[in-house]
């Protein structure tokens, strides 16, 4: 039968209700979606990408950046905002995104609490926030997110307990909570996550020991608990699990001993390390079993007895076994090395600090050719040094150094031509210095000291050109220096405790970036060389106990950053210089027991007597009281009636030349007075004046409590400046310094009309005489809450309990805005600015720790530009500050873009080391640059700041290829240090340009930032 028309209009109805109510609920839920992402763009204080300048209501959200909805209902699936530096909180109206089965907000700076209403996300299957500043808790009700596999918090500030409810989320993959500050014991209930495959929780406070229960996942591949207070035995049933990949748990408290069987079902282990705990005991044999190893590291626990066999262990890259008590001082220790022929991709041994004995085996010249770096030093090891270890021709870094070796050094060293580091200090060597040191063209490091070795210094060495560090003190070497030595610009030279003679050379002259020169305790003669004036970066001169006549050289005042001088025991005369008091940085001085007389200075060192010695010479007068010498003869009465007469002579000449030429300067005042008001409005303003009485309120009359910082022409105070209603830093010139009237005109020239982001805003000035009458001149500028990146890398000892820490992220950001600087002052300004002295002090971070470049005191103007030299006819003298600027400056040549590029590079390699260019772990005599080159790319991870990502004990020789990094973060690292180098060679046209280096940077950055989306 066919339906009736009443049938068929009510169906018909059916349907359109239906269809009605279908539609309804899309509508409801696209506005619930809609409205959730915009209160989320509202809880957004920065972004300054304009990532979110497409969230509006011109077009549909599943268009707008970082939305991906899915096509049936058009709901939002996933929001990715990686790595966008946004500022802000997470609002908590993403809760309502019922639909969001992928939130990635990853590496950007959003504080604030992780918001609750994350758990209303029932669909939620990955929760990346990792590389925040994330504070409170993690939340409990993440429980009800029961799809959720992958969750990523790494790299925050969480505190408080890992939830116990966590153990609901049964799809749970990737547990990553990583350098965070939480606290209390691993839950028991974290057995509950049977799909769990990688466990990171290092870097945090916690604390007890590993629970029974994490054997309980069976699928478990990765377990990392690195430094944390964690401490016991290791569960046994640990070692049965044989999916497992990685046990990192170095940095802790552990003990105990590890289980002779504990690696018999380890066959899939690539990495064990568990440096820097109390384990003791010997090394499992078993250990031959875990065949797929390819890092072990065992470094700073308690383990004593003999290393067994290795020689299974085919993929073996790594083996650290430093700091331990193995060996038993016999000649079987060594044995063991043997069966590391076997292993073909070693790249490191290290087995310093233990208690090995006997004779170093011939066979360890069977080791593999591609050996990279072989540390034996801090042992009982005796005999003579095998020829054999000349067939290692893949070694960069050989340590043999306080050890019983005898005899000669081998000259098979001479096939070593990678060889960078070369330690053999603290044994009992003879012979001579063999020649063939010269073929060790890439050397940075020799260190001979502490032998018996003698006749004299080879001039081969001289072909050294990347010698850094040379020491061959405390040995018999007799004879001159070789001039050929004084080729090594960049030398650090320790010749002390020797018996060499004749002169010290005026080719010293040449050591133009030498940071310590010590020949003490020789037999050199003559006179110190005025040439050592010219040793500009020199910060240590160790001269004591030799021969050495005639007066003490004025030209020491070239070397601004001495630190150190002791001439002691010598036979010098004359006055001691008054220019030596001009050396700002010089902290020590000693000139005692010699033949000096007159009038000691007061000034700088000499006002100290805790850093001054001067006893031992009989003729000095003077100085400050707590010296006790015999105060300074009276000049006699007829010498002062003819002083006063010339000087009678000389009052009325003057005055006579003043009175001639009054009414021609008189008249030239006049003319010039609009003159100059005409040209001071062009060199230091437009900008609005401010009175020194408002600087004086603002800053409780420039009080100690409010100085911030020093700087080369004054000092910086913070103050509230009641004219403009916020904080200001305010810099107050130093006019008694010379140059110092020229950098506040400078800084305001270059100021002025400059406006970038990355730019330090001058607020005002003030130019004017204080209350004393005195000329006083002032730059106000924005206030940075967050200091100086110099304080954010080098905190000292007063900040040292409350360091902060930039992570990865965090530089890369920096590093990209300090060049988005360079590249407006090179290629965007009207006039070419050039800044002279780009360093971490000078790059200030605002409240959203954004880089503001500072400080343009000694900045340039260049008015014709050149793209082939970029000069400047009229600067004269050394720009900059030592470290950062660039060689070519110390060797008179004009500014140029190229400075501002090495200084550039250098800060780059400063700020992802963490290491100054001068700082004084520098001893074995290498600079920064060259530093980074000889780790690079294969080694990042011995130079990388230790702070930057969670590592073991092993990092500080790590070789870069043990799994501390994944390998998007290795890539980036890789491509900033390229950078750094590349911008900081010794030739300048052969550094980066800032328009290909931005470039680099910008794809790098976005590179990194987009590999944190593919990750599992």
């Amino acid at each position: 039968m066919f339906p009736t028309f009443s049938f068929c209009l009510s169906l018909l109805f059916t349907l359109n209700f239906i269809q009605n109510t279908i539609t309804s609920t899309l509508a409801l839920g696209n506005e619930t979606d809609n409205s959730a992402l915009l209160k989320f763009k509202d809880a957004i204080s920065n972004d300054p990408n304009g990532i979110l300048v497409s969230w509006n209501g011109s077009t549909h959200y599943c268009t707008w950046h970082g939305i991906t909805c899915g096509h049936k209902h058009q709901r939002v699936t996933q929001l990715n905002l990686d790595g966008y530096n946004l500022h802000g909180f997470i609002s908590p109206h993403v809760g309502n995104l019922s639909f969001l089965r992928h939130l990635n907000l990853a590496n950007n700076s959003f504080s604030g609490n992780i918001p609750q209403e994350l758990g209303q996300l029932f669909r939620l299957q990955t929760l990346l926030i990792n590389n925040n500043s994330m504070t409170g808790e993690i939340p409990t009700n993440l429980s009800s997110c029961s799809d959720l596999e992958d969750l990523y918090l790494t790299k925050n500030h969480l505190i408080g307990k890992i939830p116990i409810g966590i153990s609901s989320l049964h799809k749970l993959r990737i547990l990553w909570i990583s350098n965070n500050k939480l606290t209390g014991r691993i839950p028991p209930v974290i057995g509950n996550l049977s799909s769990l495959i990688g466990l990171v929780i290092g870097s945090n406070h916690l604390e007890g020991d590993i629970p029974q229960e994490i054997c309980n996942l069976k699928n478990l591949v990765m377990i990392e608990v690195v430094e944390n207070r964690l401490y016991g035995t290791f569960p046994s049933c640990l070692y049965n699990m044989s999916s497992l990949t990685i046990i990192s748990a170095g940095i802790n408290d552990f003990n105990g001993s590890l289980p002779p069987n504990m690696f018999n079902s380890l066959f899939n282990l690539k990495k064990f390390t568990i440096g820097g705990n109390r384990f003791s005991g010997t090394i499992p044999i078993s250990i031959a079993n875990a065949s797929a190893l390819q890092n072990l590291e065992l470094a700073q626990n308690h383990l004593v007895g003999q290393v067994p066999s290795l020689g299974k262990l085919h993929d073996l890259q790594l083996l650290n076994l430093q700091l331990n008590n193995l060996g038993d001082n016999s000649t079987k220790d060594l044995e063991f090395l043997k069966s590391l022929t076997n292993c073909s991709k070693l790249q490191m041994i290290s087995i310093s600090y233990n208690n090995f004995g006997g004779n170093l085996p011939n066979f360890v010249g069977n080791l593999p050719t591609q050996l990279r770096k072989l540390f034996l030093g801090d042992n009982q090891i005796s005999g003579k040094i095998p020829a054999e270890l000349g067939n290692l021709i893949g070694l960069i870094l050989l340590t043999l150094d306080n050890n019983y070796f005898e005899g000669v050094i081998p000259t098979t060293f001479g096939k070593l031509d990678k060889m960078q580091n070369l330690n053999l200090n603290g044994n009992k060597l003879s012979g001579e210095v063999p020649p063939i040191i010269g073929n060790l063209s890439q050397l940075y490091y020799l260190n001979i000291r502490d032998n018996m070795l003698e006749g004299n210094i080879p001039p081969s060495i001289g072909n050294c050109k990347k010698l850094q560090y040379l020491d061959l003190s405390q040995n018999n070497l007799r004879g001159t220096i070789p001039l050929e030595i004084f080729g090594l610009s960049s030398l650090l030279l320790n010749l002390s405790k020797n018996s060499l003679s004749g002169s010290l050379p005026r080719e010293v002259g040449k050591l133009i970036s030498i940071n310590g020169l010590d020949v003490s305790e020789n037999h050199l003669s003559g006179d110190i060389p005025r040439t050592i004036g010219e040793c500009i970066a020199l910060e240590y001169l160790v001269l004591q106990g030799n021969s050495f006549n005639g007066t003490i050289p004025s030209s020491l005042d070239s070397l601004k950053g001495l630190r150190y001088l002791d001439m002691s025991r010598n036979r010098l005369s004359g006055p001691i210089p008054n220019v030596i008091q001009n050396i700002t940085f010089l902290e020590y001085l000693n000139v005692s027991f010699n033949m000096l007389e007159g009038e000691v200075p007061i000034e700088g060192v000499f006002g100290n007597v805790s850093r001054l010695a001067v006893t031992g010479n009989n003729k000095l007068c003077g100085g400050i009281s707590e010296l006790h010498l015999q105060p300074c003869p009276v000049k006699g009465l007829k010498h002062a009636k003819q002083h006063k007469i010339k000087l009678i002579v000389v009052i009325v000449s003057v005055v006579s030349i003043l009175l001639t030429m009054t009414i021609f300067l008189t008249v030239c005042c006049m003319w010039k007075r609009n003159q100059k008001q005409y040209s001071d409005s062009l060199t230091t303003d437009p900008l609005a004046k401010v009175s020194y009485q408002d600087l004086h309120n603002g800053t409780d009359g420039f009080s100690a409590s409010n100085l911030v910082g020093l700087g080369g022409f004054g000092s910086v105070y913070k103050g509230n400046l009641a004219s403009e209603d916020k904080i200001v830093a305010i810099k107050v010139l130093n006019l008694q310094k010379k140059g110092a009237h020229k950098s506040f005109i400078a800084e305001c020239n270059v100021l002025k009309n400059m406006r970038h982001r990355n730019l330090v805003k001058i607020l005002t000035c003030c130019s004017i005489t204080d209350y004393k009458g005195q000329e006083f001149k002032a730059l106000v500028f924005e206030y940075m809450s967050n200091g100086s990146l110099e304080q954010w890398l080098h905190p000292g000892i007063v900040n040292a309990g409350n360091q902060r820490i930039l992570d990865l992220n965090q530089r890369l950001n920096i590093i990209v805005d300090i060049a988005s600087v360079l590249h407006y002052l090179h290629r965007e300004c009207e006039q070419l600015v050039i800044h002279c002295d780009l360093k971490p002090s000078n790059v200030l971070l605002d409240d959203d720790m954004v880089a503001r470049v500072s400080d343009f005191g000694i900045a340039r103007l260049v008015s014709v530009i050149d793209e082939t030299s970029h000069q400047e006819t009229s600067t004269l003298g050394i720009k900059g500050t030592i470290g950062y600027a660039p060689p070519e400056y110390g060797m008179g040549s004009e500014i140029s873009t190229y400075g501002d590029m090495y200084s550039f590079g250098v800060l780059m390699l400063e700020v992802l080391t963490r290491r100054r260019p001068t700082d004084e772990m520098f001893e074995d005599g290498q600079n920064l640059h060259m530093f980074v080159e000889n780790s690079f790319p294969n080694s990042l991870i011995q130079i990388l700041d230790p702070h930057l990502l969670p590592r073991n004990v092993a990092a500080t020789i790590d070789d870069g290829n043990s799994g501390n990094f994944t390998p998007n973060v290795e890539n980036c690292l890789v491509s900033l240090f390229r950078i750094g180098l590349a911008c900081s060679v010794e030739s300048p046209k052969d550094r980066m340009n800032i328009v290909d280096v931005t470039r680099e940077l910008n794809t790098i950055k976005n590179v990194y930032l987009a590999g944190f989306q593919t990750r599992d």
